[in-house]
């Protein structure tokens, strides 16, 4: 599961750049590696990011329990 979770991180830092990217120079980079933003090696990569990103909410509150020290 650790490896998973691994793989769901870094998807989603993929996908935080990428969305950088677009904001700071309207260059989507997943777009122009798969031959545009409609193309269906494209729209699956956004889907599995925004599946990770739908995953990664499970881990909302470990990251803002309090940890008793």
């Amino acid at each position: 599961m650790k490896t998973f979770h691994a793989i769901v991180l870094t998807l989603l830092i993929i996908g935080g750049l990428n969305w950088l990217l677009v904001g700071l120079f309207q260059f989507d980079l997943v777009a122009s590696i798969f031959g545009g933003s409609d193309s269906l090696m494209s729209r699956i990569v956004y889907t599995i990011v925004g599946l990770c990103a739908l995953y990664a909410i499970r881990f909302y509150n470990d990251v803002t329990r309090e940890t008793a020290r």
